[in-house]
């Protein structure tokens, strides 16, 4: 007689027959108040399906078992079908494997049925086998530096990907910088068009037409940028068809912008331009080629130029290059002359026309990445003299001049990052610049309609603004706001007509991307474009529902964030998802900007996006909050969060884990030395060490910045590096970095892991070749999703009806 499977039909037909009517079983039975049973749910079996059986017990009947749903079960066991196969051989060669499996339910039915199944087990015990299943790979590659490629995790993840990107292929996919003409006809933008799911996307520049978007100049290689000149004729743009990744200027001209110009090459890369008032000429914001990348952009650097030399030759670090400086020059349409304005020795971070014949920009006397903190804003004059404007408490961005030349606005604020800057609005005349109300906005984005009006971006908590300022009356005037869509990334951004209004990409968790203008005089919103198409609908399948929510941390301070929630009731397993900066917020978009969080909710987590003190749209006081006591407060908010949802019956206080990037990667590694509640963390690109990271970042004022001081081994440079009190933590942690990382450089994550492996902590380091701050492309971002859902999936599973496997 053949020995069946473990748990086959012939299995379960087997101990059938040998409980029907056995007197023992009965006996024992008879003593049950009631009917019971139990279920067994497992996930991901051998061709991907869910697996179920059930046990009943029964006081006149004695004990059933069945393969398929029960229709009642007072409990529920649930596991990965591969981990229950290989924990069941495990304990046959007389080891003592974890459990595989979760129980829901109520524990006191265990004891109730307690007998009966033990005298259920002693009847029908046969000897069966076990599948021939190998090493689990869920386990031994997620768990170790392996290759994952064959996993269930890396494989439903490749899946979502595939499903979600490849219906837009060659179309325009991801929607920014909208611009319009000045009358409003026309509406220009940038759009991320993926080909195949390798690297990152091309970029190019689209206009609006009856029939969707169709491209501006297309060509080879991306284009980005779009801008109309002040009279609707032209359109100056970006294009990298010489060289990729390195960006030279085109103007476009004709009714239908099909004659182009090319402006003369600069040296280096050119990363933004604007029209100047009059239409005569386009500023062009140049880096070298080597310039630091900021970490909103990966860190990094720009292209560099390449160099022949043998692949033994040194990298040498000595005086400050050439090719790592910024500055601006401007292309003359009439004559076809480039010229450098800014002059030799000042670094231009960033730039905009002040009239016709200036230009008012952010600067510093250094070009490395740490000098923007400190930069100042400069007048420079069409001869190159240099005039300083305004230096700053804090830091700078967003600078705009008036058409006429007469009012400058810049924004001030707390910055943890170039080109992430949301704060005070300051307008007036050149070296008289005085704060704006601004309606309680942290703006984000400026632009000078005409001589008087101002139109911004902005947030404000979690709602997403657009105002107008009149400068000459000095009143402000809100246009538009929402909470459950916004538009721009990292931040609000918007383009403008000669009338005030508006022209933006507005999207939400559950709304996909779509084009809108926003009209100045108060009338609605209009669509003008939708991106809609098979692979958004499967984005919305996976993604579940995101709810804004807000509790007191522990000094009662309200906090708030979004939490995004899978079908079903809870309590869930909960990933805290903590936001780089940490002057930074998330808002209500389009699969919160991290293809990551619809997948955890497609399986089974709730995700909670939480702003802490520290972040930005409450204004600069609240970034404040967090200078001088990183992980301190702000550790409270998300502690205080966490039992909160737990509180309200949402999150399961045995399966809660951390996730973040940059500083939310810090706040993750800091987190789990300072509390053992977590059952799983997943820090990217982290600080662990803040001494160390001082001396091996590319911006070291901003340590100093946050920790309110000079750099020493001791003191608050110890006191809040998660390194000092690895002992205490007791998390599994996969820590993940990217070789290029020049801001968080990836011997951040690889101290912790190796502290935390020698005082036993489990921990995996994963590090991308060739990732900067963050995992940005294909198919690593792939790989990096799958590990993290795998490692999520390991130490807190989710409930198997909360869980989607296809």
């Amino acid at each position: 007689m053949s020995v069946p499977e473990f748990m086959s039909p012939e299995h379960i037909e087997a101990m059938r027959g040998l409980l029907h009517g056995e007197p023992a079983v009965l006996a024992v039975c008879r003593d049950l108040d009631r009917r019971y049973g139990i279920s067994y749910v497992l996930t991901d079996g051998p061709g991907g399906e869910e697996i179920h059986w059930q046990m009943t017990f029964d006081p006149v009947t004695g004990v059933h078992v069945e393969l398929g749903d029960s229709d009642r079960a007072d409990v529920v066991y649930r596991g990965d079908w591969t981990a229950v196969m290989r924990a069941a051989a495990a304990r046959r060669r007389g080891e003592a494997p974890p459990d595989p499996l979760v129980v829901d339910g109520d524990p006191a039915v265990l004891d109730r049925i307690g007998p009966a199944f033990a005298s259920a087990h002693r009847v029908a015990a046969i000897e069966t086998s076990l599948p021939d299943i190998g090493p689990l790979p869920e386990l031994s590659a997620i768990a170790g530096s392996g290759d994952i490629r064959e996993t269930a995790a890396r494989s439903f993840t490749e899946r979502a990907f595939r499903a979600v990107h490849e219906p837009a292929f060659g179309r325009p996919h991801r929607l920014s910088e909208p611009d319009a003409s000045p009358d409003g006809a026309r509406v220009a933008l940038t759009g991320a068009v993926f080909d195949e799911l390798v690297g990152l996307p091309r970029s190019g520049a689209f206009q609006l037409a009856a029939d969707g978007l169709r491209a501006l100049d297309p060509g080879d290689g991306s284009r980005r940028s779009p801008r109309f000149s002040p009279d609707g004729r032209h359109v100056a743009l970006l294009t990298d068809e010489a060289e990729p990744g390195v960006f030279q200027a085109v103007i476009l001209s004709g009714a239908d912008l099909g004659q182009r110009t090319l402006a003369p090459g600069v040296v280096g890369t050119v990363e933004y331009l604007a029209w100047s008032p009059d239409g005569s000429a386009v500023l062009l914001g140049v880096a070298g080629r080597g310039a630091d990348l900021a970490g909103g952009q990966g860190s990094g650097t720009t292209q560099e130029q390449r160099a022949h030399q043998p692949d033994w030759a040194p990298s040498v670090e000595a005086a400050v290059p050439a090719n790592v400086w910024r500055s601006v020059h401007v292309f003359d349409l009439a004559s076809g002359e480039l010229r450098r304005w800014s002059p030799a020795g000042l670094n231009v971070w960033e730039a905009a026309w002040l009239g016709s014949d200036a230009i008012v920009a952010v600067t510093s006397p250094s070009p490395d990445e740490g000098a923007w903190y400190t930069a100042a804003l400069t007048l420079i004059r069409r001869d190159g003299t240099a005039t300083r404007l305004h230096a700053p408490r804090d830091q700078l961005g967003w600078p705009a001049g008036s058409p006429d030349g007469d009012a400058v606005a810049v924004v001030e604020a707390i910055a943890s990052d170039r080109w992430v800057v949301a704060g005070d609005l300051l307008v007036g005349p050149p070296g008289a610049l005085e704060p704006v109300d601004t309606l309680g906005v942290d703006v984000t984005a400026t632009h000078w309609i005409d001589e008087r009006r101002l139109g911004y971006a902005g947030v404000r908590g979690l709602e997403t603004v657009l105002a107008v300022h009149d400068r000459i009356t000095g009143t402000t005037n809100e246009l538009w706001s929402a909470a459950d869509t916004g538009c721009g990334m990292p931040y609000p951004q918007a383009g403008w007509t000669a009338a005030g209004d508006a022209v933006i990409v507005e999207e939400g968790y559950r709304v996909p991307q779509r084009l809108v203008t926003v009209p100045g005089d108060g009338e609605p919103p209009r669509v003008l474009h939708r991106t809609d198409h098979p692979g958004t609908d499967h984005l919305l399948g996976l993604a579940g529902t995101a709810q804004p929510v807000s509790w007191r941390s522990s000094d009662g301070l309200r906090i708030e964030g979004l939490l995004c929630l899978p079908p079903g009731d809870g309590p869930f397993p909960l990933v805290v998802n903590i936001h780089g900066g940490p002057v930074w917020a998330y808002r209500n978009q389009w699969s919160m900007f991290s293809t990551v969080v619809p997948v955890l909710v497609s399986r089974g987590y709730a995700v909670l996006n939480p702003n802490p003190r520290g972040s930005s749209g409450r204004g600069r006081a609240f970034a404040r909050r967090v200078l001088g006591d990183p992980g301190g407060l702000d550790g409270q908010d998300i502690l205080s969060g966490v039992d909160a949802l737990v509180g309200r019956g949402i999150a399961d206080p045995a399966r809660v884990g951390l996730m973040g990037g940059s500083y939310g990667g810090y706040l993750s590694s800091w987190l789990v030395t300072q509390d053992q509640r977590w059952a799983a963390a997943v820090p990217v690109a982290p600080v662990t060490d803040w001494y160390s990271q001082h001396f091996t970042s590319n911006i070291p004022f901003f340590d100093q910045l946050l920790l309110g001081g000079s750099p020493a081994p001791d003191g608050a440079y110890a006191a809040r590096s998660p390194l000092t009190h690895v002992a205490a933590a007791t998390t599994p942690c996969l820590l993940v970095a990217g070789a290029l990382d020049r801001c968080t450089p990836p011997t951040q994550a690889q101290e912790f892991h190796r502290g935390l492996r020698e005082h036993g902590t489990e921990s995996t380091l994963v590090v991308y070749p060739r990732e900067g701050h963050g995992v940005r492309a294909f198919p690593a971002c792939i790989d990096y999703t799958a590990r993290l859902l795998g490692w999520f999936e390991r130490h807190m599973p989710a409930k198997a009806e909360n869980r989607r496997t296809a």
